[in-house]
């Protein structure tokens, strides 16, 4: 089956938040140019040139400068012809009208940015660049721009968040001209500044009760809204679902371009070298750039369907299922649904099995229940 989708990775931040754990790197003083010279030869190795969604994130896509920018999308464009979604994601006070132009004029027609809060105290505890304003400006500058689908990424269980500081942000979100709301707890990641902060005993988070309780706010309060729910983290206005994440959710296969993209492609998962030196030598030497690379036995690829497929609302579906894998679910994983149905943690409509309420908000302790020996 062809390959339909891509994922690239632009490793620079003007700065390092608080929180993160993506391969990323303070952009200044970084082989940029270097680095899109050997991106570029990677994504001309593609079999495809045809794709249906295109994704490209980081680190921050729009740290870089205009010049660069344009040089990344006209590469894009040159080298796949993109009939479907084409997004970028986006810091909100690097958004300038500008660059907003710049990406329209590729073709882009849809803007994710890392918002995460809007009270500025917390922005700052994050280690985040804008401010609230910049916010606002930036969602004009799309609109102005003619991007027609724009989301936001909010987070929760942040260290000394309220729920009412949650409930706010929220409510300034949703009372804005966007599209769509992707909306996650915070985990402590090693690695990350506040992971090492938190075992020198310097930073106290929520305990994990309220952590829930924003969570099960925000279903609430964005089921009264034009933002439907359609996977555990995500809520879009109609026709605003986010097409490129459904491939990860739905197990089919995507290109990963640029230093640590993770792709998977004729059955193979792979991850690039992380360090950008490494992976512009690596395509230098005409290699590929690879640092880990396996292939998902058949157990492990239907372990994925349920775990990945159970994140979405429409969930599962048991057709799809036997037609992918020729087994029915049953077979495999008969015993683990009915148990997870009696306890109230999966529901079943139409062949389509899919995590209750209250599944979604234990959802990792009913992913592992699919793990076979």
């Amino acid at each position: 089956m062809e390959v339909k989708s891509a994922y690239i990775h632009i490793p620079f931040c003007v700065r390092i938040c608080t929180y993160c754990d993506f391969n990323k790197y303070y952009i200044d003083k970084q082989p940029v140019d270097e680095y899109l010279s050997a991106l570029i030869k990677e994504m001309s190795f593609s079999k495809t040139k045809h794709l249906e969604t295109m994704y490209v994130g980081g680190g921050t896509p729009t740290a870089l400068n205009d010049m660069q920018l344009e040089r990344l999308l006209q590469a894009i464009t040159s080298t796949f012809s993109i009939n479907g979604e084409f997004s970028f994601e986006a810091n909100p006070d690097e958004l300038t009208f500008n660059k907003v132009k710049l990406l329209k004029q590729y073709g882009v027609n849809r803007i994710s940015m890392g918002v995460q809060t809007f009270k500025p105290e917390l922005l700052k505890i994050l280690g985040r660049t804008h401010n609230t304003q910049d916010i606002y400006n930036a969602v004009n500058n799309a609109r102005k721009a003619g991007i027609n689908s724009i989301s936001l990424d909010l987070m929760y269980h942040l260290p000394e968040q309220t729920i009412e500081d949650f409930a706010d942000s929220l409510n300034q979100a949703i009372n804005m001209d966007i599209d769509h709301i992707s909306s996650y707890g915070l985990i402590l990641e090693p690695k990350t500044q506040f992971y090492n902060m938190y075992r020198k005993g310097k930073l106290k988070l929520p305990n994990e009760d309220l952590g829930a309780e924003m969570y099960q706010y925000l279903m609430k309060a964005l089921s009264q809204t034009d933002f439907k729910q359609y996977e555990i983290s995500n809520f879009a206005k109609t026709n605003h679902e986010s097409e490129h994440n459904k491939v990860y959710w739905l197990n089919e296969e995507y290109y990963g371009f640029g230093a640590g993209a993770s792709g998977y492609v004729e059955g193979e998962r792979y991850t690039n070298l992380n360090p950008v030196q490494h992976y512009i030598n690596a395509i230098n030497d005409g290699k590929r750039p690879i640092l880990t690379s396996n292939r998902p036995t058949l157990n492990e690829k239907m372990e994925e369907e349920m775990f990945l497929g159970l994140r979405m609302n429409q969930g599962v579906n048991r057709e799809r299922f036997e037609l992918k894998f020729g087994q029915s679910l049953d077979a495999i994983f008969g015993e683990t649904v009915k148990d997870l149905k009696s306890r109230h943690l999966l529901i079943e409509t139409n062949g389509n099995i899919s995590l209750t309420p209250r599944g979604k908000v234990i959802g990792n302790e009913v992913f592992e229940a699919f793990l076979l020996n």
